[in-house]
Parts: C-alpha cells; sequence; structure tokens
C-alpha cells in the first residue's frame, strides 16, 4: 500500500508557495504520492486564499523526480472534459508520467457552484459526470474521440503528444459508498477515491471489511493491467500512532492500495511538521 497526502488548495492566508515547497518536502520525506484539493472558493473563511491545483502541481512536478501527483477531487462537471484532459496531459509530460485525476460530482457545500452560476441540480451534475468520465478517459488515451452527447462534444479529436503513460493517465473515481452509482463509475475508470458518508462534514473510517467488500466489488486491474486503486483515507492522523499503524496494515490487507493523509490549511510550521514526521508504513 502506498501513503499519499491530500492537502488544501487554500484556506485563511495559506501562500501558494507553501503548497509548493509541501510538495517538494514529501517527496524528501517518502511519502509516494501528493494530491491537492480542487476548489474555486476554498470552504474555510469568508474571503480564503484558493490557487488552482493544477497550476500547483506543475510547479511541483518540476521540483520532484518520483512523487505521484494529482487531485482528489476534481468535480468534472463544473469544467470542459476537454480542458481538463488538455491540463493533465501538460501534468504528465511535465512530470515524466506521474499524473493521476481524480474526478467526482463535486462538494455540494462548494461556493464556487452558486458564486458563478454553476450547475447545482444534484441529478444534472450526476449525467454530467456520467457522460464527462467517458470522454475524459477517452481523450487521455491520445486515441481519437467521437462524441455527441446531452452535455458534450468530441468531433474525432484526439489530443497529442499522447500520454506518457499507456494506455492512458489513471482516473480515478471519488464520491460516498452509500451513492451505488459512484461504484458503478469506478469500475470503468482505474480507481476509486470513496467516503462513507454523503454528510461530508461528518467523519467515519472504513473497516477493513469494508474496504475488502469495496475491493472485491470493483475490477482487479486497471486499464494499464497494474491493480485497481483503492485510495482510502482523507483525515489526519490519529495521535494514537501504534493504533494508526495497526488499522493501515489492516487496510492493506484488505485490498486498499492507497492510504492518503489529509493536510489541513493551518500556519507554514504546523503544515510542514504533518509532512516531514512521514508515512506510516
Amino acid at each position: 500500500m502506498r501513503h499519499g497526502l491530500e492537502i488544501s488548495c487554500g484556506g485563511a492566508s495559506v501562500a501558494v508557495s507553501t503548497l509548493v515547497e509541501l510538495g517538494e518536502l514529501a517527496e524528501r520525506a517518502d511519502w509516494d504520492g501528493v494530491f491537492l484539493e480542487d476548489y474555486l472558493i476554498h470552504y474555510s473563511g469568508d474571503e480564503p486564499f484558493t490557487y488552482d491545483p493544477w497550476l500547483v502541481l506543475a510547479a511541483i512536478a518540476g521540483r520532484t523526480e518520483r512523487v505521484r501527483l494529482g487531485t482528489t477531487v476534481t468535480a468534472l462537471p463544473r469544467r470542459r472534459p476537454a480542458k481538463l484532459a488538455r491540463e493533465v496531459l501538460t501534468l504528465d509530460h511535465l512530470s515524466a508520467g506521474r499524473a493521476t485525476v481524480a474526478v467526482g460530482v463535486g462538494d455540494p457545500g462548494d461556493r464556487g457552484l452558486v458564486a458563478f452560476g454553476e450547475q447545482t441540480e444534484v441529478s444534472v451534475r450526476a449525467a454530467m459526470l456520467d457522460e464527462g468520465l467517458d470522454l475524459l478517459t477517452g481523450l487521455l488515451s491520445g486515441g481519437r474521440v467521437s462524441h455527441r452527447g446531452t452535455h458534450y462534444r468530441a468531433d474525432g479529436v484526439s489530443l497529442r503528444p499522447a500520454p506518457v503513460q499507456s494506455p492512458r493517465v489513471p482516473v480515478w473515481v471519488g464520491g460516498s459508498t452509500q451513492a451505488g452509482a459512484v461504484r458503478r463509475r469506478a469500475a470503468r475508470a482505474d480507481g476509486i477515491v470513496p467516503y462513507k458518508l454523503t454528510d461530508t462534514d461528518g467523519w467515519s473510517d472504513f473497516t477493513p471489511d469494508e474496504v475488502h467488500d469495496l475491493a472485491t466489488a470493483l475490477p482487479s486491474t486497471r486499464a494499464d493491467g497494474q491493480p485497481f486503486d483503492v485510495a482510502i483515507g482523507g483525515r489526519r492522523r490519529r495521535s494514537d500512532e501504534r493504533t494508526e499503524r495497526a488499522y493501515l496494515a489492516e487496510l492493506a490487507a484488505a485490498g486498499a492500495t492507497w492510504w492518503l493523509e489529509f493536510v489541513p490549511a493551518g500556519d507554514p510550521a504546523t503544515m510542514r511538521a504533518a509532512v516531514a514526521r512521514r508515512p506510516l508504513r
């Protein structure tokens, strides 16, 4: 099981230079991945600093060599799939094949949806995600894509250069496992970033048995033949490291391929300390 960091894309007065510094530090501290949130307006405070994750990841790519880079998660219904695909493919080349993108319907509490007139109806956003997922995975393969749907169109177009990774940049699907559609969408992609509750203000860890059931219900391999990714986590580290380490070992045995530890927005020293303490392998 690999260990990654989920890092806030802003909040309070977080500087973008701090986020890039954390990405560099993550590689030195032996983390396997750096995944940024994707919000137009961060959820903390009245007018929080917020940064575009793909630009930040591009800066990190130029200062690292090994760590995997991506988002958890990007709200595909508020993005044009072709524009997102171009950004992800560019990051894939900048990082020499280390890009991953996770997509979902988006946080219903995202202030950027209402503020910029984005679609807020859940059923419509779900339909946009279903359609956009097929278009995105096709474009991330570098092959020629033809698509005419309700929300998107592609007239026999391919995005070049083709990705460094073959057959495509890995795509994960995020969302609550209380929604069966999340598992169905993930099965069409390369991985899943699940959480248990539809209420994102609450939190509940997956049990090892739940992870086992989830992993066995999904494909065993992804498009490139590697194990299908089951990325569990999304919270801060517990204070009792012995208990935490035992829990992570059980998740790995149950089929989790990633553990994602959350680094919330805070003062730079606190954020650096959370990254520098290294993963609990």
